[in-house]
């Protein structure tokens, strides 16, 4: 019996060290150690899309005085695996932007001509594995469905830098990590649905932010979804919705205004990790669901004040941030990156600019990156282990852009 149950033991040792293999080392930072990160993450345009564009002066003068990474690349397509390989190295077997299925409530989808219930997302809670993700798509469906027009023949990474195997996750992000090191995070999102002053976030009522009716609260008609939880990753995790824990909860997810949020706490204590989402009409998305149109991207003259609308949010917030009393404190980091490029069959590069307080900026790096690189910086300059395709050998430490050898 006792080799029995000595066999059994070491069974299940082997398994959960499999299952959580991909939390790994702690990545060496060349750059030293860093106390606050401020990531603004935006929308869908190649970097050529933007870089040289007339209607974003401001970022094409800030990346030519920040550092540059010339050869950065999103990981696949759509939005919602994107902003969970940034934060937790894993689109967590996510392939769509599909919103989470509640814990204990459910989903309920009142979006127009919409019926994402149907692919409701269970929240991140167990180990599993990922959705692979290739890096030039042969035809759409290797890439969800998103990449259009590949004709006469695919573009070379088109979909990532990198061919990603179905690989066993660890259930977890960077929020997890931090507080686990007794630091913290936030994420704070733009027009973050309120019902009224002060009332906030999950008691709103739209089926994409809470489990609720949009008539619970406003009636008749729909709502314009400026915010949308496929560009809040942290809400993907059970733990944080449950929020058993205050410091990993929903609680965390604040607006850019108000008492607790952005502009607030940069006047007095940031959190170690923050990230900043503008709001679809902002962040260079455009097109919101829900009523009428608005900010929409159909016609050339709308893609232009689309992008203008961006550069003026982008210019808001770098200008605000690096301005602000918790820019001064410590040894920080502020980083703009794009979640993905437009859908084009195209090589899925990115703009993604870095800027310290710490260290000489303008330079320009051609190593190739892409969001696992990203991730396992952070964790470098916050002295965490890496989590899942951080771990990657191919995941390099961005040293050149963060100020190290």
């Amino acid at each position: 019996m006792s080799r029995i149950l000595a066999a059994f033991s070491l069974a299940a040792t082997l398994a959960v060290s499999i299952a959580y293999a991909v939390e790994g080392d702690v990545p060496v930072s060349g750059f030293g150690a860093l106390d606050h990160v401020f990531l603004i993450l935006m929308e869908n345009e190649t970097d050529t899309d933007i870089l040289g564009n007339p209607n974003a002066p401001f970022i094409n003068a800030y990346a030519k005085t920040a550092n540059r990474a010339a050869d950065y690349f999103g990981v696949g397509h759509p939005s919602a695996p994107n902003y969970l390989e940034i934060v937790g190295g894993s689109n967590f077997g996510l392939s769509d932007d599909y919103w989470p299925n509640w814990v204990g409530k459910g989903c309920i989808d009142h979006a127009p001509k919409s019926h994402d219930c149907a692919h409701a997302f269970t929240p991140i809670a167990a180990a599993g594995s990922d959705n692979p993700v290739v890096a030039t798509a042969q035809d759409a469906s290797q890439c969800n469905y998103q990449i259009l027009n590949m004709t006469p023949a695919p573009k070379p990474n088109n979909c990532a830098l990198y061919d990603y195997p179905s690989t066993p996750f660890t259930p977890k992000s960077i929020a997890e990590q931090l507080v686990e090191t007794h630091r913290s995070w936030k994420s704070y999102q733009e027009s973050l649905p309120t019902v009224a002053p002060g009332l906030a976030g999950v008691n709103y009522a739209d089926g994409i932010w809470s489990n609720l009716s949009p008539r619970a609260v406003f009636a008749p008609g729909e709502i314009q979804k400026l915010y949308a939880v496929k560009h809040n990753p942290f809400a993907y995790f059970r733990e944080i919705e449950v929020g058993n824990n205050p410091a990993l909860s929903l609680e965390r997810v604040k607006d850019f205004v108000g008492p607790a949020g952005l502009w607030a706490d940069l006047q007095g204590e940031m959190p170690s990790f923050a990230l900043i989402v503008p709001n679809q009409c902002h962040d260079m998305h455009g097109y919101v669901n829900g009523g009428s149109a608005i900010c929409s991207s159909a016609t050339k003259a709308e893609r232009s004040w689309l992008m203008a609308q961006g550069d003026a949010s982008v210019r808001a917030l770098i200008d605000g941030i690096t301005a602000s009393p918790a820019w001064k404190r410590g040894r920080n980091a502020l980083v703009l990156v794009w979640d993905e490029n437009d859908y084009s069959d195209a090589g899925n590069r990115v703009v993604m600019l870095v800027q310290t307080n710490y260290g000489a900026d303008g330079k320009t790096s051609s190593v190739p990156y892409d969001h696992f690189s990203l991730l396992r910086t952070l964790e470098a300059g916050f002295g965490l282990p890496c989590l899942n395709h951080a771990c990657d050998s191919t995941s390099k430490v961005m040293n050149d852009l963060f100020g190290g050898f």
